[in-house]
């Protein structure tokens, strides 16, 4: 799986789901949470319906049953109040993401038909899937983030999930040797 990595290409994307209010939300926590499908897809309204941007969202991750605290950004709490505003059953216990067709949970399979559909739709060619959204989060922190320390960001991305090695994340965030060997083009001493 890849992550998107045209700024132009999320934004397409978000543009193509503006009318979509639940496929907008689940892509748009999906790239500003960094959760596992099965993850996101665990959400439940109560969850959620009372946070605001800063507030943090502790979901139990399948791999290894412990939990992953996150800090939403105002991005992200703009998406789950939109998302509220059309859900057809906003109560507590209701799944987050309502599937249409079985009405119960959305399930994995149909998450990664839409994540492959949404980037066909922006033109995007190559391997998407069920980790795109995921990655899609930590390519942007290692490439834009320009708020924390540059030194910080690999360690900070290896911690969020949960990798060993910065070998590990790198490979995961499908960082390719000429990106790599491009570093070397970048600054002349």
């Amino acid at each position: 799986m890849e992550p998107i990595r045209d700024l132009a290409a999320i934004a397409e994307i978000k543009k193509k789901l503006s009318g979509r209010p639940r496929d907008l939300c689940l892509f748009t926590l999906g790239i500003n949470t960094a959760y596992r499908a099965n993850e996101l897809l665990s959400i439940r309204v109560g969850q959620v319906a009372h946070l605001r941007a800063g507030d943090v969202l502790s979901l139990k991750q399948s791999k290894n049953g412990r939990y992953r605290t996150i800090t939403l950004n105002g991005v992200a709490v703009e998406a789950i109040q939109t998302w509220l505003e059309h859900h057809p059953k906003p109560e507590e216990n209701a799944p987050l993401f309502w599937s249409q067709r079985t009405r119960k949970s959305l399930s994995v399979s149909p998450f990664i038909n839409m994540v492959k559909g949404w980037c066909a739709e922006a033109g995007l060619k190559g391997n998407y899937g069920s980790h795109t959204l995921r990655k899609t989060w930590g390519y942007h922190q290692l490439r834009g983030n320009t708020k924390t320390p540059p030194h910080l960001v690999l360690p900070l991305l290896m911690e969020a999930y949960g990798h060993a090695r910065q070998q590990q994340t790198l490979e995961y965030l499908c960082i390719q040797s000429d990106e790599v060997a491009s570093l070397f083009m970048q600054v002349e001493l």
